[in-house]
C-alpha cells in the first residue's frame, strides 16, 4: 500500500489561517486611519473652493453669502458627503464650518470681521479638529 504525501497538513493550514488573521488586525485600522485623512482633506478642499465662491458673490453683491449651500446664486457645490454650513455672512466677512457622517471631525474657516466658528482661530487658515 502506497501512501500519498502531496497536499497540506491541517496545522499548516491552521498556521496561514492565523498569519492572515494577524496581517489583517494590523491593516484594517491603518486602512481606516487614511480614509478619515481623506475626508479631512476633502473638507479643507471644500472650504478653500467656498472662499473663492464667497470672494466672487462679493464682488458681485457686495456682501458675502449667508444662505444654504448649495445655492443657485453661489456658483459652488461641495463634494458628495461634505456638509457645509455658512455660520454667519455680513458685508464685512464670513464664517463656515465642513462636516461629513463619515468621521467626528470637522474642519471651520472664517474671512473678515466675524466670530470665528470652532476650531478655527486664524483669519483666513482653515482648522479642523
Amino acid at each position: 500500500m502506497q501512501h500519498d504525501d502531496s497536499g497540506f497538513t491541517l496545522i499548516e493550514l491552521l498556521l496561514v489561517v492565523v498569519i492572515i488573521g494577524i496581517l489583517a488586525a494590523i491593516a484594517i485600522p491603518k486602512f481606516a486611519a487614511t480614509k478619515e485623512q481623506a475626508y479631512v482633506a476633502d473638507m479643507k478642499s471644500d472650504l478653500r473652493n467656498l472662499a473663492t465662491a464667497q470672494e466672487a458673490y462679493a464682488g458681485d453683491f457686495n456682501a458675502y453669502y449667508g444662505g444654504a449651500v448649495p445655492s443657485a446664486v453661489l456658483v459652488y457645490n461641495p463634494s458628495q458627503g461634505i456638509n457645509i454650513t455658512v455660520t454667519q455672512a455680513t458685508a464685512v466677512g464670513w464664517a463656515a464650518v465642513a462636516s461629513t457622517t463619515f468621521t467626528p471631525r470637522t474642519c471651520a474657516m472664517f474671512v473678515g470681521a466675524v466670530t470665528p466658528p470652532s476650531p478655527a482661530t486664524l483669519e483666513g487658515v482653515i482648522a479642523c479638529s
